[in-house]
């Protein structure tokens, strides 16, 4: 039988409309609701305390335990949990709506929270769905498309969200969101509960440590960590100061920067999740991840001729388009890389103590990228964070035997 006929589109397609439930309330509590309370009046000391409240996606793997432990009397395992948090996410998104940034910030704020805390246990609960239901033959055009179903929701309720409210008001346009959340209902509903052999922890105290003994027990844990740590981190590295090197380092406009840098390089980061999806299963995960490694920090590279060169539309779209393309490639085959490395009796809590630990090297190294740029200068910063990649990349080869395993 082909591969073709091995992928399930009906998996494949819920998956992706899955990534748009999960990645919709993400710019509702981040930059769309700054958006309003700039265009309020509120001050940015108010502003950047509203931050916090994306504080439950970072601290996501502390409950992530519970998820695994427990199953809801409805709809399976996966589905249940998945059910509740898309009710809880349309309850409170709607419920902005009746808010106001002037006249109940702290209520605002309350609600702000309570949708990150939704929305996080919905990721959790989404990836570990995702991970249980997909066969090795459909992790990467699975994951592929749910990047892109990702990328679309932030998208709509981000950029498309603060076109809307200038057109209808702040509030009818959460009550849009509200209900597009509502519509992800549907396809939990149409949703298959995964199959095959789990057998969930018995306890609590089970849940938070036999996934931890799991993970150690195999080959080489200290290095998949250090992997896992390393391998986007000189794409990481690169992104963190895009934006200032666009417009203080190049001369763009901020115009120019969000119609080059935000929208094609939007659209080239969806092609190249799809792309790198596609590829995930034909190349297997080892080839993918070396392959895919090499275009990231490359693409870093060619951000020094656009400092050398200097301010060129066409030098600009070239190497947005091309850092985007092979971000998305590496993110695809990254992701079915954590999905391999999960028991799908503890996908839950080993997802995401994964994504936790990938995202530690950037939180970490990020804020010394100001630093590196003002000593070296724009045309060696680049160069610097390509190297930056080299690490994870070199890794993979003595992992290799382990992660053919997982394909």
């Amino acid at each position: 039988m082909s591969d073709r006929l091995e992928i399930s589109f009906k998996k494949i397609t819920i998956v992706g409309l899955l990534g748009f439930s999960s990645g919709l309330p993400l710019a509702l509590t981040g930059g769309t609701l700054q958006g309003w309370m700039a265009e309020s009046g509120i001050d940015i000391k108010t502003i950047g305390l509203f931050s916090a409240v994306a504080l439950p996606y970072s601290l996501k793997v502390l409950w992530s335990p519970a998820m695994d432990r427990f199953t809801l009397p409805f709809l399976g395992r996966r589905r249940g949990w998945i059910f509740l948090t898309q009710i809880l996410l349309f309850i409170f998104i709607s419920s902005v709506a009746i808010l106001s940034p002037i006249k109940t910030p702290l209520f605002l704020g309350i609600v702000a929270l309570c949708i990150s805390f939704s929305s996080a246990s919905q990721d959790i609960v989404v990836d570990a769905y995702r991970t249980d239901i997909l066969t090795e033959k459909e992790r990467g055009p699975g994951v592929g498309i749910f990047l892109t179903g990702y990328r679309i929701a932030m998208l709509t309720s981000g950029a498309g969200a603060m076109v809307m409210a200038d057109r209808i008001g702040w509030e009818r346009t959460y009550l849009i969101m509200a209900f597009l959340m509502l519509l992800s209902v549907l396809w939990t509903l149409l949703a298959e509960e995964p199959e095959g052999k789990i057998q969930p922890p018995k306890t609590l105290r089970d849940a938070i440590i036999l996934p931890l003994k799991d993970f150690f027990s195999r080959k080489s844990p200290i290095l998949f960590l250090l992997f896992i740590i390393l391998y986007k981190l000189g794409d990481a590295y690169g992104a963190s100061l895009m934006t200032a090197f666009l417009i203080k380092g190049v001369g763009f406009s901020a115009g120019e920067v969000g119609a080059i840098n935000k929208g094609i390089g939007l659209i080239s980061l969806i092609i190249g999740a799809m792309m790198g999806g596609g590829l995930v299963s034909k190349l297997g995960l080892f080839r993918s991840l070396f392959f895919f490694g090499i275009l990231q920090a490359v693409s870093n590279l060619s951000f020094t001729l656009l400092a050398i060169y200097g301010k060129s539309y066409i030098l600009f779209a070239i190497s947005v388009i091309f850092e985007n393309l092979s971000g998305g490639m590496g993110s695809s085959a990254f992701v079915s890389f954590l999905m391999g490395m999960c028991n799908k009796n503890y996908s839950a809590t080993q997802y995401a103590l994964f994504s936790s630990i990938a995202s530690l090297g950037r939180t970490m190294i990020s804020p010394t990228s100001g630093f590196l740029a003002e000593k070296v200068g724009w045309v060696a910063f680049f160069p610097i964070t390509a190297l930056f990649a080299l690490p994870g990349i070199f890794l993979l080869f003595p992992l290799k035997k382990e992660i053919e395993k997982l394909s």
